[in-house]
């Protein structure tokens, strides 16, 4: 067991995305370096940023519950974090909805955004999407149309296969603390 989705954590790194980027961005772009910058900081720090699920579709990898919130929203009875300071403009756009906090973000995490947007921000979303269909654990999911990527699949080629089972036993204790501890 790992540790929760953190929405409100996913919800303000978009935000600082978007502010990157003037306010606006493709939301298949915005997917893209969420992912990133998640991918980067399991690497770097040993724990992803927003504890999203990883898939891999045709476009390359998506942070499930993520897409899910573009996607669908958080139901008809409430209005989500993330819809209260993100807006889909359009059926591809995204855009940033006034003012959003950085608070539940550390400086660490701000800093990784901010690099991955140094480097995937400026290219168009099909160019990211080519850059992560180079990335090892991304497999082309053909007809299944999803296919999971777990830690251990991005881990595996950066990572000893000690340090990758040290990061991977930390976090399940992390999320069995948090189960206990809430």
């Amino acid at each position: 067991m790992y540790p929760r989705f953190k929405h409100s954590k996913t919800t303000q790194l978009a935000c600082e995305f978007l502010r990157l980027a003037g306010g606006r961005m493709s939301y298949m772009k915005l997917i893209k370096l969420l992912y990133l910058v998640d991918r980067r900081s399991l690497l770097e720090r040993g724990v992803p940023v927003t504890y999203d699920r990883y898939v891999s579709m045709s476009h390359g990898p998506v942070l499930s519950e993520t897409l899910d919130l573009i996607n669908y929203g958080s139901g008809p009875s409430e209005e989500s974090y993330w819809e209260t300071h993100v807006d889909q403009d359009s059926r591809y756009e995204v855009s940033l909805k006034g003012d959003c906090p950085l608070d539940e973000l550390s400086d660490a995490e701000v800093d990784l955004a901010r690099a991955v947007y140094a480097e995937f921000g400026k290219m168009d979303r099909w160019a990211v999407v080519e850059r992560l269909h180079q990335l090892p654990e991304w497999r082309d999911p053909g007809e299944v149309r999803v296919l999971p990527i777990r830690y251990e699949d991005i881990l595996a080629h950066e990572k000893t296969p000690d340090e990758s089972e040290q990061i991977i036993d930390d976090l399940r204790a992390m999320g069995a603390a948090e189960a206990i501890f809430g």
